[in-house]
């Protein structure tokens, strides 16, 4: 009951103070807290917004397992962002480029954003395992060069072509997209959100029922300790980033082959990004995730009806980066509780007054 107590009770005190605060904020700019949350509830049930949720789910659920498997090595990958917009690229061009026959074309295209992800990641994972370069600044400055190489890669006289006023690439043939499930007025929901799940159902079967997943882990909470038991950690470190990337290369799918069909520069933007916090506010958990992915795709989408009782979007953003500060406070303040708990019962187990310091 401790455990279970430990693993929840974090992300919700998150989430109320991120609720308090952000109703503070509202009350001080003089709009009602009330009215605003009743609006973004309702907002729900009208239109697309329902099934839109749920796409944007999908799509942050992939982004924070990328990211979710490098913290499990205690790797910081925030080059999420640019490997995922890499690939993009990548599979976009890809996938406009061949003729193949249905379900081939498309496994063809996913792959091939998989392959890309991975190897942009592996740029960082070579350098971090032979230099000793920190991932976190590696990963950064290759965010920077992805969004360069993916508007080079784009221009008329490389892959892309004019349609309009953008530029964008070929545009994937039909044989090569995903179909969705439609619910007519409501929109369609992406049918890569079905990859999505079973990218969740993976994850946690490699990081409970599997050597690997106990070795990465091992490796996470100690390089040392794993080494003595014959864990080579400089391959796990390449094999994690590896995974983490090829995991990135799939962000852009559910949008590419459901949707778009083709990637020009106003391509969605920042997902990586959302990935890292929805990670730490699931715990690097399948299912805490999935609860984060829907929770940050609910504030996303039901945001759009704040203008409309005359509260600013902006409120949303502060309602993220709250609950993205709050987590961390609130898993520091549950482990000294937890803590102080475990040192109390031992105290009075053993019949002395330090053991309830």
């Amino acid at each position: 009951m401790g455990h279970l107590r430990g693993k929840l009770l974090p992300p919700a005190l998150a989430i109320v103070f991120s609720l308090l605060l952000c109703g503070v904020a509202l009350i001080i700019s003089g709009a009602n807290p009330l009215s605003a949350f009743g609006a973004m509830v309702s907002q729900v049930g009208k239109g697309t917004t329902l099934v839109d949720i749920l796409n944007s789910t999908g799509i942050y659920y992939i982004a924070a397992l990328a990211v979710a498997i490098g913290f499990q090595m205690n790797l910081f990958n925030i080059g999420v962002e640019g490997q995922y917009r890499v690939a993009a690229v990548v599979a976009a061009v890809v996938g406009g480029s061949i003729a193949l026959p249905t379900g081939i074309h498309t496994m063809v295209i996913i792959i091939a954003a998989a392959v890309a992800g991975a190897a942009w990641a592996s740029i960082p994972a070579i350098l971090k395992v032979t230099r000793g370069v920190n991932e976190v600044i590696s990963t950064i400055m290759m965010n920077g060069l992805a969004i360069g190489l993916s508007a080079y890669l784009i221009r008329r006289d490389v892959f892309g072509e004019l349609r309009g006023n953008n530029i964008r690439t070929p545009e994937i043939p039909e044989s090569g997209w995903m179909p969705g499930i439609s619910f007519g007025g409501s929109g369609t929901m992406f049918g890569f959100i079905f990859v999505a799940v079973a990218l969740g159902i993976g994850y946690w079967i490699m990081m409970n029922k599997t050597r690997f997943g106990f070795e990465l882990r091992a490796s996470g909470e100690s390089s040392t300790a794993a080494s003595a038991g014959g864990v080579n950690a400089k391959k796990m470190i390449l094999v994690s980033m590896l995974l983490s990337g090829a995991i990135a290369g799939l962000i852009s799918l559910p949008e590419l082959l459901g949707r778009d069909h083709t990637f020009s520069l106003n391509f969605t933007a920042g997902i990586g990004f959302s990935g890292i916090a929805i990670a730490l506010l699931g715990r690097n958990h399948p299912g805490g995730i999935a609860f984060g992915a829907l929770l940050w795709a609910f504030l996303d989408k039901s945001g759009l009806a704040l203008d409309n009782v005359g509260v600013p979007r902006e409120i949303v953003t502060i309602m993220q980066g709250s609950i993205v500060l709050s987590v961390v406070v609130a898993y520091e303040v549950v482990r000294r509780f937890e803590l102080a708990s475990e040192q109390r019962r031992v105290g009075r187990e053993l019949g002395t007054v330090g053991g309830a310091a």
